[in-house]
């Protein structure tokens, strides 16, 4: 496993994370203790050092569960965690006396002294714009409860909000081979700030893992079922920022493009390794051989310039106009 400096750090993590909100067991379908640790067992088993929770994962299971793993291994981890999203600050009952209690409650669960990294969990953009939440994160840091302090936005304009705050050590956005707009909009002022990059959903929810189809049905648990209000999907609905038919077509339309003894899962992940302003993606497994297999991708050639063109292409030409909602 291949590591990278963590924005302006003087850490290296691995540059396959492992994404947890699955350890949760609420929003990707049931998952037990055994199988969480197994999970987490098999990513540090390949190299992985990075972590991402957040404290609304199953209402503090999965940071729980994080923090009874770290007891049992002798290795060093970087845990990233969330607040922002539990429903007593979410949507508009942010106070610092809130923010302060959410992070004693992470402290607790993942039975740490200070936390390696604290995130705003898509807190609503005016939040952001007003900026005090941020003062309440760095009063966090001087009083030793976090050590870093970073922001998980939806849209690239919340990202810029966030990237013009001092002290700002990372940014988690969604980017992907069909969530491009990053590369042209924020990496430049990240890099010249050395801002960390944690890429979410590197697989698009599953589409880029190739082997979704139409006629795809997803457990009853599983939030890839519900829209962004809680109802269950009708066809052509949004799925990943694209309506749900044409993101599979889209997927397909991509594996001519995988170079030979890849999948599609592979060349997606290597694409982002290839942007250096990235330093972590984290992938999330619901099995432990997926886990593992995340890791190998490190490993993995950069691609050619010529794939990446292609790529790029492919992405101004058949998926930007098909994006919806916050981009």
């Amino acid at each position: 496993m291949k590591t990278r400096w963590f924005g302006r750090t003087n850490l290296a993590v691995s540059e396959i994370g492992l994404g947890c909100w699955q350890l949760g067991g609420a929003d990707w379908g049931a998952l037990d203790d055994q199988r969480a640790y197994d999970i987490l067992g098999a990513a540090a088993d390949a190299g992985v050092t990075f972590l991402d929770t957040a404290d609304v994962y199953g209402g503090g299971r999965s940071e729980t569960l994080i923090g009874k793993f770290l007891k049992t291994r002798k290795e060093s981890f970087f845990v990233a965690t969330k607040l922002g999203r539990m429903p007593d600050l979410y949507p508009d009952h942010y106070t610092e006396a809130g923010v302060h209690a959410a992070t004693e409650a992470s402290l607790r669960r993942l039975n740490v002294e200070a936390l390696d990294l604290i995130q705003l969990h898509c807190v609503p953009p005016a939040v952001l714009q007003q900026g005090e939440i941020f003062d309440w994160l760095r009063r966090l840091q001087q009083e030793g409860k976090i050590r870093q302090f970073g922001a998980s936005v939806e849209s690239m304009d919340e990202a810029k909000v966030c990237l013009a705050q001092p002290g700002l050590c990372s940014l988690q956005i969604i980017f992907n081979l069909f969530r491009q707009k990053p590369v042209i909009t924020i990496f430049d002022e990240a890099r010249k700030k050395q801002v960390g990059i944690i890429v979410r959903l590197p697989l698009a929810s599953g589409l880029l893992g190739g082997k979704l189809t139409k006629a795809q049905a997803f457990g009853v648990n599983d939030h890839r079922t519900y829209n962004r209000d809680g109802q269950k999907f009708n066809v052509g609905e949004t799925f990943a920022g694209l309506p749900f038919e044409k993101g599979v077509e889209l997927a397909d339309a991509l594996k001519p493009l995988v170079p030979a003894g890849w999948t599609l899962a592979d060349l997606a992940q290597r694409w982002l390794l290839d942007f250096d302003v990235v330093s972590t993606v984290i992938t999330g497994a619901s099995r432990p051989e997926q886990a593992a297999g995340n890791a190998l991708v490190s490993r993995l050639p950069s691609l050619s310039a010529e794939l990446h063109q292609k790529l790029r292409d492919f992405y101004i030409r058949e998926v930007a106009k098909n994006i919806r909602g916050p981009y």
